[in-house]
């Protein structure tokens, strides 16, 4: 009885371990990887300022609202010319981002969530502009 009982519990510990480690998307977001690397600005069409950004590996454009990177991600969509992925920050809310590449240097974003305790809705485009700077 008492070796069934230090097996079930081994057993939950690993499950809930499982739930505490950072979720690894399954996915390659090869489509981000054939963005061109360098300087980026990101248009909004609700009239926000512009925003700079620099891109190294095209996921910078998935956590615009939470770009302080402790977040877990989970690939909804990984095609070619688009990609979707929803997040959780734990602590900061979360997001869901559609990119659909026109080409290697310009995309568009839908994106919505909670940031800071606030919600947030944004269609925008991002053009490549030149090296970061």
């Amino acid at each position: 009885m008492a070796r069934k009982r230090a097996l079930f519990i081994a057993a939950l510990g690993a499950s809930l371990a499982a739930f505490a480690a950072p979720v690894v998307a399954q996915a390659s977001l090869a489509m981000l990887d054939s963005l061109d690397s360098g300087g980026w600005e990101v248009r909004f069409r609700d009239g926000s300022p512009a925003r700079k950004i620099c891109v190294r590996t095209g996921r910078e454009l998935i956590q615009l609202r939470h770009p302080e990177g402790d977040c877990n991600r989970f690939v909804i969509e990984d095609e070619a010319g688009t990609v979707t992925v929803q997040y959780t920050c734990r602590g900061n809310g979360y997001g869901r981002t559609h990119i659909r590449k026109e080409s290697s240097s310009l995309v568009q974003l839908d994106s919505q969530g909670i940031a800071g305790g606030k919600p947030f809705q944004f269609t925008a485009e991002a053009r490549r502009t030149g090296t970061c700077g």
